[in-house]
């Protein structure tokens, strides 16, 4: 039985890649920086415990999802995101290369400046802007020096089970009949069930390298909340602001890319698996919300 070891389990996409493989017949060793019912604890910015779990567990495959994710604050946590975004990785990848298993690992739009004006390819330069954007590109450099069998996968503005801003957006929503958002950043809406279908498709292949993962499409923040309203049934108002405008509001925050539509230029290249486009993969989250 093939056996997969899962870091950061209770995340969005932890979660997701749980219910993608449930039946597969693959066991998924799940664990997280605290141990739960089902859940070993694993602190992956020790490469002691790492090993450790490692060499007892010989896992076929890890799959990394744990990374700090809070951008604003890893302006502030520079070091405890570096060690998690880095050196987590990175420890992760010596582990995998040890015991010969594939090591899949998550990046982000975030390692490119987002000046970009047509979608970014896997080839494309980068030169991340934000803190959480340079501690992810660390993290791919390690996992590329100390592991051969590796797929790493950028997504971005991910969603999930769990804090998002779909949720964000419906709660909102419940108390005001209008919400203020930015219109001047643009992506594409990624489910993390989505990005767990192509995690799947890729991990049995030796198809290795950097794939870019995002759903198809692309939208500006306010035009992902209307749709979330319209979708919801909702009739609150969206008012679109620029970055500028919001962050004149909310001061302290992290630069962010203004342009993150992605181009899964490598997976098109090389295998017929295809992301759902944006609206279709959220009408199927906002239709597994209900009840």
């Amino acid at each position: 039985m093939k056996k997969i070891l899962v870091t950061g389990c209770t995340g969005q996409l932890g979660r997701a890649i749980n219910k993608e493989y449930a039946g597969s017949g693959a066991e998924l060793v799940n664990t997280d920086v605290q141990a739960a019912e089902g859940v070993l604890a694993l602190d992956i910015t020790s490469i002691e415990d790492v090993l450790g779990l490692v060499r007892q567990v010989q896992p076929d495959v890890i799959i990394n999802c744990a990374a700090h994710t809070a951008v604003d604050l890893c302006e502030q946590q520079w070091d405890s995101a570096y060690r998690i975004n880095a050196i987590g990785a990175r420890n992760l990848s010596i582990a995998a290369a040890e015991v010969d298993a594939k090591m899949i690992h998550v990046s982000t739009d975030y390692v490119f400046d987002g000046n970009g004006t047509r979608p970014y390819t896997e080839f494309d330069p980068v030169g991340p802007v934000s803190a959480y954007g340079k501690t992810k590109l660390e993290g791919e450099n390690f996992v590329k020096e100390f592991v051969r069998k590796h797929f790493i996968l950028r997504t971005a503005w991910l969603y999930g089970d769990g804090k998002n801003f779909i949720k964000t957006m419906l709660r909102l929503s419940e108390s005001h009949s209008q919400v203020t958002v930015v219109n001047d950043q643009l992506g594409s809406p990624t489910s993390a069930a989505e990005l767990a279908r192509m995690i799947h498709f890729l991990e049995p292949t030796e198809n290795y390298g950097l794939f870019h993962a995002t759903c198809e499409g692309s939208c500006s923040w306010a035009e992902f909340a209307k749709e979330i309203f319209r979708m919801a049934g909702k009739d609150t108002v969206v008012v679109p602001v620029t970055t500028e405008e919001y962050r004149a509001a909310n001061p302290n925050q992290a630069s962010r890319p203004a342009y993150s539509i992605l181009e899964n230029y490598m997976i098109k290249l090389t295998s017929s698996f295809r992301m759902k486009d944006w609206q279709q993969a959220l009408a199927e989250y906002m239709d597994s919300q209900k009840g």
